[in-house]
C-alpha cells in the first residue's frame, strides 16, 4: 500500500523484522541466563530493574503477538498491521533512533533561535561518575554547575550585556561512552555561537574535569 504524506513522494509501507537482527537474537537466547548469573550470591552487581524491565520490553517491540493497530487505507481499502513499539530509552535501536529525531527536530523548530550553535561537552573525572550513577540529585547538582559556569562565561565574553542576563539552555545527560562503558557526561547546545575547528577549544581543568566544544 502506498503511504503518501503531504509533500512527499509515494514512499511504501515496510513493516520492521526485529526477530530478524543480531541485537535482538543475541538478548532473547541469552537474557534469562545473563539475568539467573547475576541473581547468585556470588556476583557483585545485580541487574537494576528498570534494565531488566528495558530488555523484556525490547523482546516484544515490533512483534504483533505482543499487541498492534489495524490500519486501512479509505481510498483503496487495503489494511494492515502495525505492531506496537515498547517506546525504551535504553535498548530498542528503532525506539531510540525515531526520540533522537523527533526530539531534534523539536529543537530546530521550536526552542532553538536561528542562530549559529556551538555544543559544549563537560566529561567528569572518574571517581565522580561513581556517585553519580548511584545520586540523581548530585547529577542534576552537577549539571547546574555546568550551565551557571557556561552562562557566566558566555555573559562576561558579550560586550554590553546586562550583569543579570540569563541563558537558556538545552542540556542532555549521556549515562555511558562510544563503549558502552558506564561514563555520565553532559552535552549542551550553546545558541549564538560559531563551532570552532576541533581541537582548538578542549580545555582539560585540574582535577580531571574535562570540556570540549
Amino acid at each position: 500500500m502506498a503511504v503518501q504524506p503531504p509533500g512527499s513522494n509515494p514512499t511504501l509501507y515496510s513493516a520492521r523484522r526485529p526477530a530478524e537482527t543480531p541485537l535482538y537474537r543475541v538478548v532473547q537466547n541469552h537474557l534469562e541466563t545473563f539475568l539467573a548469573l547475576c541473581r547468585d550470591d556470588w556476583q557483585e552487581q545485580r541487574v537494576a530493574p528498570h534494565a531488566e524491565r528495558e530488555l523484556r520490553r525490547y523482546l516484544e517491540c515490533g512483534i504483533l503477538a505482543h499487541g498492534f493497530a489495524r490500519v486501512r487505507c479509505e481510498d483503496c481499502g487495503h489494511d494492515f498491521l502495525i505492531a506496537f513499539s515498547c517506546k525504551g530509552r535504553g535498548v530498542c535501536p528503532s525506539c531510540n533512533t525515531r526520540r533522537m529525531v523527533e526530539s531534534a527536530a523539536h529543537l530546530a523548530d521550536h526552542i532553538l533561535p536561528r542562530l549559529p550553535v556551538r555544543q559544549g561537552d563537560l566529561s567528569l573525572p572518574k571517581r565522580l561518575r561513581y556517585h553519580l550513577e548511584r545520586d540523581r540529585a548530585a547529577i542534576n547538582s552537577t549539571l547546574r554547575i555546568f550551565l551557571d559556569a557556561i552562562e557566566r562565561r558566555l555573559r562576561a565574553r558579550c560586550p554590553g550585556a546586562d550583569p543579570k542576563a540569563r541563558g537558556g539552555a538545552v542540556a542532555f545527560i549521556h549515562r555511558f561512552g562510544s563503549s558502552l562503558n558506564q561514563h555520565i557526561h553532559f552535552a549542551r547546545p550553546i545558541p549564538g555561537t560559531r563551532p570552532l575547528p576541533w581541537g582548538l577549544a578542549r580545555k582539560s581543568a585540574p582535577g580531571g574535569f574535562f570540556m570540549s566544544s
